[in-house]
């Protein structure tokens, strides 16, 4: 089965990946905050989407599609338009390059997230392993 991106079954799915991956579990167990992604609009996907994680003590507790970015206060927001997040989901681009680039923005404390660096990356990890519909969408 694929899901969607984006979509709540795929963000469901991805919250699944991360509570099932005893790295992320392991790399996230100090970590207590809670993020907000943004996929931007761009010539492939006309619309905002905002999909938010709880993320606590190397476990997802909550996870959901949003209807806009003020549905949930967070420590941090991740945005880049759907073609950069299709590059990262699909492993064709890094996160960490990317966010070097600025093709990943964050808000938030950079200082506090660079003491996590295994926890991004299983992050990251997880979110490659949700098997992900990007429509007839080519980047």
């Amino acid at each position: 089965m694929t899901y969607k991106f984006p979509s709540a079954e795929w963000v469901n799915e991805y919250m699944h990946q991360l509570n099932a991956s005893p790295d992320y579990e392991r790399a996230g167990k100090d970590w207590e905050r809670d993020i907000l992604f943004v996929s931007e609009p761009d010539r492939v996907h006309p619309e905002y989407a905002y999909f938010y994680l709880d993320l606590y003590r190397g476990k997802c507790r909550e996870a959901k599609l949003l209807s806009g970015p003020d549905e949930k206060k967070t420590g941090y927001i991740i945005s880049t338009p759907f073609s950069t997040w299709r590059k990262i989901i699909s492993g064709e681009l890094d996160p960490i390059q990317a966010l070097m680039t600025r093709k990943l923005k964050l808000q938030g404390d950079l200082m506090l997230l660079m003491r996590y660096p295994k926890a991004a990356m299983e992050m990251f990890a997880c979110v490659k392993r949700v098997p992900t519909d990007f429509g007839d969408s080519q980047a």
